[in-house]
């Protein structure tokens, strides 16, 4: 991770985004995407220019959708067991 931006995970997401005294720009990305990885130096270059006004997140996001309605969003690692678990509650609440 660059030095301008800043990594959360479910713990410090509401911390450091909803909580935020600032604006904060949350970038979710993957290794394998040829675009994040064209705009991640742009985005780098403006968390430097936007310093103090404005937070730069980059952080691995997981949605489960049901019927087009986000129902679970996971952010950040966790073990695949933690992971199964955190999928079959979202499905059980949804059936």
């Amino acid at each position: 991770m660059a030095a301008g931006t800043q990594a959360v995970t479910e713990q410090t997401f509401e911390a450091e985004v909803i909580k935020s005294p600032i604006a904060v720009l949350v970038d979710f990305w993957a290794t394998w995407c040829g675009p994040c990885k064209m705009i991640a130096p742009i985005v780098e270059d403006l968390a430097g220019e936007y310093a103090g006004k404005l937070k730069v997140m980059s952080i691995p996001t997981l949605g489960i959708f049901n019927k087009g309605e986000l129902v679970e969003r996971i952010v950040g690692y966790m073990p695949k067991e933690q992971l199964r678990k955190r999928i079959d509650a979202a499905l059980a609440s949804r059936v």
